[in-house]
């Protein structure tokens, strides 16, 4: 009977690591319970905020309900709904109860906003006031600008993870509903890439024509991956001029995709990524994998880091990155480690022969990897006037997860290797 119970409790502890190591937070399944706020979580995903949203570790979402979110989207383009619903995203996590225990009654809070490099001076930090009769005032941190969004309600929260509070209207900055959206066909992508540093790679879509094959995709949806002039000229970088001009055209496609796919979006991709290479000869596709908020992208060749964002507005991104990216269909895979060098052994007595020279291998060396660039944002602490179990629709059990995972993972496991040696020496 101790056998038994001991397997019992091996496969509960095993359960509960699983659960526990693959928790995360999802806005888009958490607004789903909530039918009035259906068309904020469409415009979440249309926009992709709901990808940036997800990858972070400390956040709280403003939301609006059908009625507040109609009179936002009817009036605007998307690129224009992307950069509103982005200052109602606060890199910060509040509840009711902190809302009303804010020092000296205001506070400012930066915003997604405030990281795309859109938003001049402090456009992108929103002005929180606890205001007299138990009201929360929201607003642009602009000089001037009013308070003009409520405190409604509090509608989810899993300390100190995510909390969606719901508002009474968009907060407002000045310019941000004004400002005229960059048109998909007047987009000037060669002298955009140039002021970001990337000439090189500019020239070698005018001069090779890729530069109409992304032209033509801009209004389906387009995400270019330019690399920098730099890493044209890095160690290992192959000859390009002995491709052939189809060996260039399938380079440089590679380095876009066939989508609007922003960095929030790559840093919560798992699957292979096709690129406007892909065709039915070959995969030509990437994987990407993310480390906080840096995003490495890899080829089967190579490495490279995401590095800056230059355009974000939908449906076109463009990013810059630190190396080529090499598809293994044109370059090879990653040459595999030299086995360890044998111990010299005694002169042999037979005669010497000339050896052959070891075959080189054509694949080009992989460019050294860039160092991660240092983080963007730092997660702040779980606030000390907001006690587990204090929050609106939070439960005690979700605090413990996302407040002390590590160490009961670890707690957990240690009890699992105990459970299986009791299990098996008994």
């Amino acid at each position: 009977m101790g056998v038994f119970l001991r397997l019992h409790l091996l496969l509960f502890t095993l359960s509960l690591i699983s659960t526990i190591s693959t928790y995360a937070h999802n806005i888009t399944a958490i607004l789903d319970g909530f039918p009035e706020y259906s068309q904020f979580n469409n415009y979440l995903t249309q926009t992709k905020l709901d990808d940036e949203i997800n990858s972070r570790q400390t956040i709280t979402v403003l939301a609006l309900n059908n009625g507040a979110m109609s009179a936002l989207a009817d009036k605007h383009p998307l690129s224009v709904i992307k950069n509103a619903l982005s200052l109602l995203v606060l890199l910060d996590y509040f509840d009711g109860g902190k809302l009303h225990q804010i020092s000296n009654g205001t506070t400012l809070s930066t915003t997604l906003y405030q990281t795309t490099g859109n938003a001049p001076g402090n456009l992108g930090f929103v002005n929180i006031t606890d205001l007299q009769g138990g009201k929360v005032g929201f607003g642009s941190a602009a000089p001037g600008s009013k308070l003009d969004s409520s405190y409604t309600k509090s509608v989810k929260q899993i300390p100190y993870n995510i909390s969606v509070l719901e508002i009474s209207a968009p907060i407002i900055a000045p310019g941000i509903l004004t400002a005229p959206p960059p048109s998909a066909s007047d987009l000037n992508i060669t002298g955009l890439l140039e002021k970001a540093g990337c000439k090189t790679f500019a020239s070698l879509l005018v001069s090779s024509g890729v530069i109409k094959t992304y032209q033509s995709a801009l209004d389906k949806g387009l995400t270019i991956l330019a690399p920098n002039d730099e890493a044209f000229k890095a160690t290992g970088v192959p000859d390009l001029s002995k491709l052939t001009n189809a060996e260039v055209v399938s380079l440089l496609e590679y380095h876009a995709l066939p989508a609007y796919t922003p960095k929030g979006t790559l840093k919560t991709t798992k699957d292979p990524i096709s690129t406007l290479a892909t065709n039915g000869a070959g995969k030509f596709d990437l994987t990407a994998t993310s480390a906080g908020d840096d995003v490495t992208l890899h080829t089967g060749v190579d490495s490279s880091r995401v590095a800056d964002t230059v355009l974000d507005s939908a449906p076109v991104s463009i990013l810059t990155v630190d190396s080529l990216l090499l598809p293994e269909e044109l370059f090879g895979k990653s040459p595999s480690p030299a086995p360890a060098s044998e111990p010299v052994s005694s002169p042999s007595p037979s005669p010497v022969t000339a050896s052959s020279p070891a075959p080189v291998s054509k694949a080009p060396s992989p460019s050294a990897a860039s160092p991660p660039a240092p983080p963007t944002e730092t997660p702040g602490a779980a606030p000390a006037d907001a006690p587990v179990g204090s929050s609106e629709n939070s439960t005690t059990d979700n605090a413990a997860v996302h407040v002390s995972a590590p160490a009961l993972f670890t707690v957990l496991v240690t009890i699992s290797a105990t459970v299986v040696s009791s299990v098996f020496l008994s």
